[in-house]
């Protein structure tokens, strides 16, 4: 198919609609005439390129023929959106900070379906040819350009009301959270107001679009600014293991965008965070346990590991958010049970973890509020997990 998969499953969803409203709407009224249509090539007064936007397809079937002329006009739009797709990248960048190339281009085809796929709900099946003499359906789908524009041109004003309140209001407050989310949020909004206004330079015949009040990179430029200068997440981990699973946390944070002061271990120098930054605003406290159990599973070695953290603002002292998780894992020495252990919390600890403070931070998605103790965690009389022990010396 002529666009990628992410739009796919909508065009189909389109030409089977329009296909059903073919049996009631004149508008989409077929021939089985021998005699060639001059839409076919271009030349038909009754669909002028200077007032629809057209598409032609052909297939064996009326439904496959349908979706191709679907794909024809889609693939116009994904052109001209994926020209534009390098304006965009300082938004990718904090969208998709840290993942491969792949992920980001989902991200990017996320965000310009949603305005593609509403552009082509404008799509009709316009005519329809069945030539007898190769057994071939064909069939023209277009979107009448007036129309469309009128409604991008809605869309896009609501935006830009959207994007304005969004700016105002960072750059008005002094909240440090609700700064960096609104900016996070009219930047996200002016991706997809762009990716519309894509959409308008090809809808309008003069390839105009409407431009915007802010630049993509400018608002994601003042978003990492404030971020690293401002914002920061202090860390302090104790316990089994404690320096690496640390390190994996402050590495995971710096991917996601966001500076960090790092609290050494008791005994250790200097500090994991490096010089001096912000002031802190959270503050991530945690405790590892590794220990070696008996599992009657010779001959391997397994050892539990457990983890217990808290998201704390520490300005009000508030808990917004507490995480506990745990596990076992198994190997042929408890050297090298310990060590996959490790590698397992660095994964689903500290990298899971740093995902979920920064999508706080962000305001995409909510902390959890409690924790429960991970089955099989040992606890001390007061509930907290015992001082740590290193199972290599047991």
């Amino acid at each position: 198919m002529p666009l990628a998969s992410a739009q796919g499953w909508s065009i189909a969803v389109l030409a089977a609609a329009c296909i059903v409203a073919a049996t009631a709407l004149p508008a989409c009224t077929g021939s089985r005439s021998t005699s060639q249509p001059g839409w076919l090539d271009g030349s038909s007064p009754e669909f002028p390129p200077s007032q629809y936007l057209l598409g032609i397809g052909q297939g064996e079937t009326r439904a496959l023929a349908a979706e191709r002329a679907y794909a024809a006009v889609a693939k116009i739009f994904k052109a001209e959106i994926t020209a534009q797709a390098k304006d965009w990248e300082s938004y990718l960048v904090i969208e998709t900070r840290g993942k491969a190339t792949s992920e980001r281009r989902l991200t990017l085809d996320h965000v310009t379906r949603v305005s593609t796929d509403k552009v082509l709900e404008n799509v009709r099946i316009l005519a329809t040819w069945f030539d007898r003499r190769n057994g071939q359906h064909y069939v023209l789908a277009g979107m009448n350009r007036a129309q469309a524009e009128s409604a991008l041109l809605e869309r896009i004003a609501e935006l830009d009301r959207m994007i304005d309140a969004e700016v105002t209001e960072a750059r008005g407050t002094r909240d440090k959270l609700t700064r960096v989310r609104n900016l996070k949020r009219a930047a996200k909004n002016l991706v997809l107001r762009e990716s519309y206004n894509a959409d308008l330079r090809v809808i309008r015949a003069s390839g105009q679009g409407y431009p915007p009040a802010y630049r993509v990179a400018e608002l994601t430029a003042e978003l990492e600014q404030f971020l690293a200068t401002n914002l920061a997440v202090a860390v302090e981990v104790t316990g089994d293991q404690a320096e690496p699973i640390q390190r994996a946390l402050i590495e995971g944070l710096i991917r996601e965008g966001l500076s960090v002061t790092g609290r050494q271990p008791a005994g250790e120098n200097p500090p994991l965070g490096g010089e001096a930054g912000p002031v802190p605003e959270l503050i991530v406290k945690g405790a590892v346990r590794v220990w070696p159990i008996d599992a009657h599973d010779p001959p391997f070695q397994f050892v539990r590991w457990c983890s217990e953290f808290v998201i704390q603002e520490l300005a009000t002292q508030r808990i917004v958010g507490a995480v506990s998780k745990g596990g076992k894992e198994g190997h042929l020495t408890t050297g090298e049970a310990t060590a996959k252990a490790l590698r397992v919390m660095q994964q689903e600890v500290a990298s899971d973890l740093a995902k979920a403070i920064a999508g706080y931070v962000y305001g995409d998605a909510e902390l959890p509020a409690a924790a429960r103790p991970p089955a099989g965690c040992p606890r001390g009389d007061d509930g907290s997990m015992p001082p740590a022990t290193n199972p290599l010396s047991m």
